[in-house]
């Protein structure tokens, strides 16, 4: 998974290279562009998709597993970072938590009996804070075994990177090789500083380089595939999914989801009545298959797990 992150600019552009214990995470996945539009297919700000967490059916068995504590206050603090779309990020109002991450979190909670209220914070501060001020983090974490040695990790969805072009591949592009090719990538990302090896490798290959082109956010590098400035996107597949939805099926997907590794939310090391309550109330979600209704919505319902697991194996 990616392990870069931009600092705050502004609006939802976020994140800066860095592969630090608690900065491990996807690339910034914002659709806010530059001149504060989004890469919808009609120009407009696209309206988030509707999810209605009063149509999740409270799991009893789920339930019982709750701390006391938490299963008395009727209410999950969960804390995120909301600058990181399509995963969790800011409303056109700007303080309504929306993503596919702040659903499932909704919907894990409907499914526990609980009210979810959904805090902003800094990236690294979720985890230090787990126990005290958030009884649980939901942010695009990716699974680690040094994460997983500080908190326990409950998981849900994999992601990856992936290649996106125009809708039909006009240029008919094997993503085996994109020597020569014009590639659109989101400046500060770990697709970024691969595509730059990419195109070393082709120059030490006497193939042509790449024509890279860096853009401040990944709604810029969306618009201008769409526009046909770029013949392919490089970025997260979860970005690279609400950017097919978002231009209404103008791109397309190239081959398939690479460097994949699961996510999931957190809960403190010795919260372990909790991450069971959360691993039940995902599995239910997997089972019905709510949850990948509710990631489809994001274009992300090939994302999701079959299986939630309590701090899972990884490589």
């Amino acid at each position: 998974m990616r392990t870069s992150r931009k600092l705050p600019l502004t609006g939802l552009v976020a994140l800066a290279a860095t592969s630090a214990l608690l900065l491990t995470a996807c690339t910034d996945a914002s659709q806010t562009g530059t001149d504060g539009s989004t890469a919808g297919s009609d120009g407009e700000t696209s309206a988030a998709p509707s999810f209605d967490p009063s149509t999740i059916e409270v799991d009893e068995a789920a339930a019982a597993l709750l701390p006391e504590d938490i299963a008395s206050a009727g209410t999950l603090t969960v804390g995120s970072n909301l600058e990181y779309a399509p995963a969790e990020f800011v409303d056109t109002d700007g303080q309504t938590p929306i993503g596919f991450d702040i659903d499932v979190i909704k919907a894990v909670g409907a499914t526990l009996g609980l009210e979810v209220d959904v805090q902003s914070a800094d990236f690294p501060a979720i985890i230090p804070a787990l126990g005290t001020k958030f009884d649980a983090g939901i942010s695009s974490f990716t699974i680690t075994e040094e994460r997983m040695q500080e908190s326990n990790m409950i998981s849900f969805l994999s992601a990856g990177s992936a290649y996106a072009v125009a809708s039909g591949n006009p240029d008919d592009i094997d993503p085996s090789s994109l020597c020569g090719l014009t590639v659109a990538v989101q400046t500060g990302t770990i697709q970024d500083e691969d595509i730059a090896v990419q195109s070393q490798a082709c120059t030490d290959a006497g193939e042509e380089e790449i024509d890279i082109l860096q853009y401040d956010s990944q709604a810029d590098a969306t618009t201008n595939l769409v526009g046909g400035k770029a013949q392919v996107m490089y970025a997260d597949s979860p970005v690279v999914g609400y950017a097919i939805e978002q231009t209404g099926d103008q791109i397309e997907q190239l081959g398939d989801v690479f460097d994949s590794a699961p996510q999931g939310i957190v809960v403190a090391k010795d919260a372990t009545d909790l991450a069971a309550a959360i691993q039940a109330a995902l599995q239910s979600l997997m089972d019905s298959g709510q949850l990948v209704e509710v990631l489809d919505g994001w274009g992300s319902g090939d994302a999701a797990l079959d299986t939630a697991e309590i701090n899972p194996s990884v490589g």
